[in-house]
Parts: structure tokens; C-alpha cells; sequence
């Protein structure tokens, strides 16, 4: 998919076309376990920082140290910092979004998950977890040992900077129905239960997570990181700030 998005982006490759002629938009089509079918355009993993969201601009301005982008999916952010002289490493589970990334001349990547990458002698000052990607803590039965190896490649005083959704402000039954549904089942209301769909492509079924900053306190409680600072300024997004404890 970002492979296909790229390739429309700078006009060269292989490109989705309609009609034989015209590229056709590369969309992300995101499946709900209760049947639920969203789209997004892929684009976003592409955005230059002029196309950012202001709490992205935010969460950057705090990366201090060595960093580990986590799900550098297209590698936006890990690009600009390392723009900006930061010295940074793009992780991600997809080979493909890696290739992307390399492309568009992220030059320190690793395709691994968390716990895979957690075995080497690697340490960070900042773990990002930007675009949401505070989702991939998925729920209680998760959230611990992701922390956990995170704690494993950190420096001394080192911060996680992530950025969440509340999901609890809205009255649209059919996400409020979902709700409820998560909660009768012993999981976090806002526990996505999901698969991805490009084309022929489909991923495997995963949790991730929109979790209220309430909730979030509660799965870091017991790990070696404490919430240290919450933005809330463009609620219903927030960037959370994790510090490790000595």
C-alpha cells in the first residue's frame, strides 16, 4: 500500500490506475471485528511537516537525545528529525513501509516489532509513538510488556512521547454500541479489534487501542514509566509523555 501511495506521490513506479490512465487513490480500508468498514487515504503516512497536525509539531519540538520512531510506517517523522540533525531509527514490523522509508532517505531502519529489537545493545533517550500509535499498547493483556521492552532500550531518564485518542466523546451509536460491547467483554471500551485491507491484501486480525488519559495511568501503573505530562490541547487527540523511573 505505501509502496503503490509513493509511487503516486513522486509520480514514478508502479501506480493503481482507473481506467488504464489515471491513478487511482490509494486508500486504507480499516475492517471492525463488528463489521464497521473505514477508509483512509495512505498519503498520510507521507505528509511533510508543512501537512502535519499541530500536536505532531509539538511532540518533535520534545525529542531530545537518540530516538526510536516506532511504526515509522513511511518514515515522515523520522525523516524530519533526522532533517533536523536528531539521530534516529525507524522501526517498523513491515518490510515493505521500511523500503519506503530508505527510499525517501531515512537512513537508520530496523524491520522488527518492539520485542524483537529490544534483544540488541541499542539504547534511546525518546521512543515516539506518534500518529496514534500509542494504539499499538492494545489493551491490559499488551500494554506491560510493550512498556517493558521499551524500559530495555532506554537510556537513563529516557521518555516516551505518544500520542492517543479519547474515544469516549462521541454519541454515534454505532461506536458507543462498541463500547459497551468491549466492556460486557472484560476489555477496554475503546479495544479496536481489527484487520487492514489493501486490494488483494488483507493483514491478520489486531487490538489497538483509544484509550482515555484515566486509562492509560492505570495500564503504565506497575511498569518502570510513570505519566509524567499530558497535552490536551487539540482534544479529542493527546500526547502523553512517559518518563523512566530510576
Amino acid at each position: 500500500m505505501l509502496q503503490d501511495a509513493y509511487a503516486i506521490h513522486i509520480g514514478a513506479g508502479r501506480r493503481p490506475l482507473a481506467g488504464g490512465r489515471v491513478p487511482r487513490p490509494v486508500i486504507e480500508i480499516i475492517e471492525r471485528e463488528d463489521g464497521t468498514i473505514n477508509g483512509a487515504p495512505a498519503e498520510q503516512y507521507l505528509l511533510g511537516p508543512d501537512e502535519w497536525q499541530a500536536h505532531d509539531h509539538r511532540a518533535v519540538a520534545r525529542v531530545r537525545g537518540r530516538a526510536l520512531d516506532i511504526g515509522t510506517g513511511g518514515g515522515r517523522i523520522a525523516l524530519a528529525l533526522q532533517e533536523s540533525g536528531v539521530q534516529v531509527t525507524g522501526l517498523d514490523t513491515s518490510p515493505g513501509a521500511i523500503a519506503v522509508a530508505r527510499r525517501r532517505g531515512v537512513r537508520d531502519t530496523v524491520t522488527a516489532t518492539v520485542d524483537e529489537h529490544a534483544r540488541g545493545d541499542r539504547r534511546y533517550d525518546t521512543f515516539l509513538l506518534l500518529g496514534n500509535n500509542l494504539g499499538l499498547l492494545e489493551g491490559h493483556h499488551r500494554a506491560a510488556g510493550f512498556l517493558d521492552a521499551l524500559a530495555e532500550m532506554a537510556a537513563p531518564g529516557a521518555q516516551v512521547i505518544a500520542q492517543g485518542t479519547d474515544p469516549y466523546g462521541t454519541t454515534d451509536p454505532l461506536h458507543v454500541g462498541y463500547h459497551d460491547l468491549n466492556r460486557s467483554r472484560g476489555r477496554l471500551g475503546g479495544q479496536l479489534r481489527l484487520r487492514l485491507r489493501y486490494r488483494e491484501l488483507t493483514t491478520d486480525w489486531f487490538d489497538y487501542l483509544f484509550c482515555s488519559v484515566d486509562e492509560l495511568r492505570e495500564l503504565v501503573a506497575g511498569t518502570r514509566w510513570r505519566l509524567t505530562d499530558v497535552d490536551d490541547a487539540d482534544r479529542p487527540y493527546y500526547l502523553a509523555t512517559l518518563t523512566l523511573e530510576a
